[in-house]
């Protein structure tokens, strides 16, 4: 073989091996954030008392509410392996992303929206909450926010669901390109959370109940509308962030 055709052989066996290496460091980056993330739940866990993960447990066991949205949230995860859910997101997705109406004041506005998700909404919550003297709601979120978004990353590392502006060809990305998986929609989850958890914990009326459930679910067409996130990657997030919600709720009297 010719120097000048071994060349092309040599670079694409140096390519070849790059992307070996990347994939071997990607491995084991996804290893080491599981046991991370296993370590740091575990350790929640044990810092809690027995009472209070009695009452996790039998809380779990005993709402048919919170069992049905586990198995929803399993068949969706499940779904991710179906070549007609892929075809199904990216329609949906297609069909928010890039028809219909957009403009320049929309896209800002969507944007906003979408930072209600963002951890630092729920850090402002609970300095209010602390400034309106409200304890125990301060540690519901600082909590809760904690422990969801331990339970986003490991889901997403299983997963390991690209987000759509790395695979579709055709996409709108407002603002920055995100970084990090997409299954399931982090911020969905967090508004969803803090939804339930507040309805909860104030024993608030259908009617603002109905408010503020709107506009978790409008929260949740912008992270589809800002192409960052499939339709069922939302979707699982707006189911855990219920579950966690009513979770945390729930051993809030033993906290």
């Amino acid at each position: 073989m010719t120097p000048l055709a071994e060349a092309p052989v040599q670079q694409k066996l140096a390519h070849t091996s790059r992307g070996q290496r990347l994939l071997n460091r990607r491995t084991l980056w996804r290893i080491a954030t599981v046991l991370g993330l296993i370590a740091g739940l575990g350790l929640f866990l044990a810092w809690l008392s027995p009472l209070t993960r009695d009452a996790l447990i039998i809380g779990l066991i005993a709402n048919q509410f919170l069992i049905v949205l586990l198995i929803g949230f399993s068949l969706i995860a499940l779904s991710l392996l179906w070549s007609v859910g892929q075809r199904f997101d990216v329609w949906v997705f297609a069909a928010m992303n890039l028809r219909g109406y957009h403009s320049r004041w929309m896209d800002r506005a969507m944007w906003l929206t979408t930072q209600i998700g963002n951890a630092g909404f729920a850090a402002v919550l609970a300095v209010g909450g602390y400034a309106l003297g409200s304890r125990p709601l301060v540690i519901e979120l600082g909590l809760g926010t904690l422990t969801l978004w331990l339970l986003v990353e490991l889901i997403k590392v299983f997963t390991d669901r690209a987000r759509p502006f790395n695979l579709l060809r055709e996409s709108r990305v407002i603002g920055r390109h995100e970084p990090g998986l997409s299954f399931p929609s982090g911020h969905t989850a967090q508004t969803f959370f803090i939804v339930a958890l507040c309805i909860g914990h104030f024993q608030l009326s259908l009617e603002i109940a109905t408010g503020l459930y709107s506009i978790a679910a409008l929260v949740a067409f912008t992270r589809i509308y800002v192409g960052a996130h499939y339709p069922r990657d939302v979707i699982a997030g707006a189911i855990l962030g219920l579950v966690w919600g009513i979770l945390i709720g729930s051993v809030a009297p033993y906290l």
